[in-house]
């Protein structure tokens, strides 16, 4: 399951994070190392393959630096399970002491839906048969056992002899063709699907948590009988429910929570965000900062290896990957708990975005706002481009509005973009239309923008 990682060593992994991520060398680095680390523990002696435990990472930056990115992008190199929650919700009234191992359960389930997407891929193909049968069972109904009666024919072409078994075999097989060559999807058909036996069931009950309520839910779901609902809809339509419904039915979803909770286990990141909101600014009083002691108690169980219920089984959490983050502004690193403070032994510095950094963010990521913005004007069959004096002026502006009024990092480019963009957007397809050329330029940009950092009052209201 961590093949994948075999083939991609950790220069390999930064040259796919660069792909995505300006600058933060250092972070990359460190996760990069992470992740190569893990297929070195599934390939590494047996008799202490367990004992390997991973590096934790704490990621120090402000807000719009790529802590998020990194992590996420990570996940995804890997083919790893992913969820991110803010440590601060856990403050919550009736959330502390109990919600923090939601996290887990949410990383469970998204592992079982990777896996399961997976194994429905695997049985596309049968389950394409499958539903083809039924779509042709609804258009033309099968005639059981063969007749030696005389054909008999009628002035109606789609009048078809109960008892010509022959005849009704051409006739379907004619209907196939039409059906593989797309002929028919606009033509309606009526098919059986099946619904929730108790949609909107809930459970209640003293003292009872939240992977108590969903085992229970879940028992009592399948205890009731499944229905069926008949729906007429177009042939297309009706591909697209029944192919979900056959694949589901393919697949062995014993097999796919065994993947799913191996994959979880070790495979997984958690990406903790907002680690500083539960760091206590003094060691010692009284009110939100012994709420916020509490809250890294709870944490500290899960980070350094807990068993965890959820409704796919037990989770164990010794090698899942955690990946906390922070802008420390008013706290430091070492408010946290000494305990927790060791189990993230990997700290990294993220780097505030300079002036040339929002430049190579708008020009070279596959997934940059100037490609993004090409891409839909593009679906308009509008041509727009951007010049690099434009993106320099672009990358002036974000860097002095987030100097003179709040650092945001690369999400201030946004802001931006959407302001210079929108009278475009508007006017396409009505004022401007197809096959126009659009070119922004750095006069095209000062003018739209002019006013945007002169008026520091002003901008607050604006960005």
């Amino acid at each position: 399951m961590l093949d994948s990682l075999e083939h991609l060593t950790p220069a390999q992994i930064v040259a796919e994070l660069d792909k995505y991520i300006i600058g933060q060398q250092d972070a990359k680095r460190n996760v990069a190392i992470a992740l190569r680390n893990r297929w070195r523990r599934m390939n590494a002696d047996p008799s202490i393959q367990k004992e390997i435990v991973p590096n934790n990472i704490l990621m120090i930056g402000a807000t719009g630096v790529g802590k998020t990115e990194i992590a996420r992008r990570l996940a995804k190199i890997a083919d790893a399970p992913f969820t991110k929650v803010e440590a601060s919700k856990f403050t919550e009234v009736g959330y502390v002491g109990r919600d923090v191992e939601s996290m887990v359960r949410d990383l469970v389930e998204q592992s079982v839906n990777m896996v399961k997407t997976q194994k429905k891929e695997e049985v596309k193909q049968r389950a394409a048969e499958i539903v083809e049968d039924i779509i042709l069972d609804a258009l033309i109904p099968p005639v059981q056992g063969r007749s030696a009666s005389p054909v008999t024919m009628s002035s109606d072409p789609n009048v078809i002899p109960e008892n010509d078994y022959e005849l009704n075999e051409r006739t379907r097989e004619r209907f196939r063709e039409k059906i593989r060559n797309g002929e028919l999807e606009d033509r309606k058909i009526e098919i059986r699907v099946q619904q929730s036996a108790m949609p909107g069931m809930g459970v209640m009950g003293p003292g009872m948590d939240e992977a108590s309520m969903m085992n229970i839910q879940e028992m009592i779901s399948g205890m009731m009988p499944k229905k069926t609902k008949k729906r007429k809809v177009t042939i297309a339509e009706a591909r697209k429910i029944l192919l979900e419904e056959e694949a589901s039915k393919l697949i062995d979803m014993d097999e796919v929570k065994e993947e799913a909770i191996f994959k979880a286990e070790n495979a997984g990141v958690i990406f903790i965000d907002e680690i500083d909101k539960v760091a206590s600014s003094s060691k010692k009083g009284s009110g939100p900062d012994v709420s916020r002691e509490g809250v890294q108690r709870d944490l500290l169980p899960i980070v350094e290896g807990s068993t965890v219920n959820t409704k796919y089984g037990v989770i164990n959490t010794d090698h899942i990957l955690f990946i906390a983050a922070g802008a420390f502004h008013v706290a430091k690193p070492s408010d946290l708990i000494p305990e927790l403070q060791g189990r993230f032994p990997i700290r990294v510095e993220l780097q505030s975005l300079t002036k040339d950094d929002f430049y190579q963010i708008l020009k070279f990521p596959k997934n940059a706002l100037t490609k993004q913005y090409e891409a839909l004007l593009a679906s308009e069959n509008v041509s727009l481009s951007f010049n690099d004096e434009a993106l320099d002026e672009i990358a002036t502006m974000a860097y002095e509005v987030n100097a003179e009024v709040e650092n945001i990092g690369a999400r201030r480019l946004q802001t931006i973009m959407s302001r210079l963009l929108n009278d475009i957007l508007f006017d396409v397809p009505d004022r401007i239309g197809a096959n126009a050329k659009i070119i922004v330029t750095r006069e095209m940009v000062q003018e739209k923008l002019a006013n945007m950092v002169k008026n520091r009052d002003l901008s607050e209201y604006i960005l």
